[in-house]
């Protein structure tokens, strides 16, 4: 056990080191066992956070991520948190004015995350696979950006699905009434 736990932190440490030496744009901590954030990351990081507009942190064991996460990457583009325990954002998601896209698909969200629709350049929205049952159709429908948001496989109620269509100016992608999301 401890060999592996060894193992998953210097892949995390192995990773970082690329994006902070390549100078990229990038940060990739796909399937690294991660429960939370690592807070020594913010300080190898802290000369380039800037610079970091993509952040894949897509299937860990993250149950939530903190306030200093989000406005630390205040410059990310895409976020992409998908296949986690995850079931609410911090209010400070809001600090995300850059923000294109985010996939939350395979979370544990019962509450639409509402911060989302305060963010002017959001695109595109993916809770596919959680447990939502109401969609705040106005606030999305004011949203100047998006063009996309998949709630398929979530329990909506009937009055989103019957509302939404001719209030929307996007795509909205919904499993029919009822369905099961296929096993993993």
């Amino acid at each position: 056990m401890l060999r592996k736990m060894g193992e998953a932190v210097a892949r995390v440490a192995r990773k970082v080191n690329e994006t902070v030496e390549s100078g990229s744009d990038t940060l990739d901590l796909a399937e690294c066992k991660l429960v939370s954030f690592p807070i020594g990351i913010y300080k190898v990081l802290r000369n380039v956070t800037d610079q970091i507009h993509l952040i894949t942190l897509a299937n860990n064991e993250l149950k939530s991520l903190t306030s200093k996460f989000m406005t630390t990457f205040s410059q990310l583009r895409e976020l992409h948190l998908e296949g986690n325990f995850l079931h609410r954002l911090p209010n400070e998601v809001s600090t995300l004015q850059h923000l294109k896209a985010i996939d939350l698909s395979r979370n544990h969200f019962h509450d639409f995350p509402e911060q989302l629709t305060t963010l002017p350049a959001l695109e595109t929205i993916n809770l596919e696979e959680n447990e939502i049952v109401d969609v705040p159709v106005e606030k999305l429908a004011a949203m100047p950006a998006l063009r996309s948001i998949n709630l398929r496989f979530n329990p909506l109620n009937a009055e989103v699905r019957v509302i939404a269509p001719p209030l929307i100016k996007f795509d909205m992608l919904m499993s029919p009434e009822g369905a099961r999301a296929p096993p993993p």
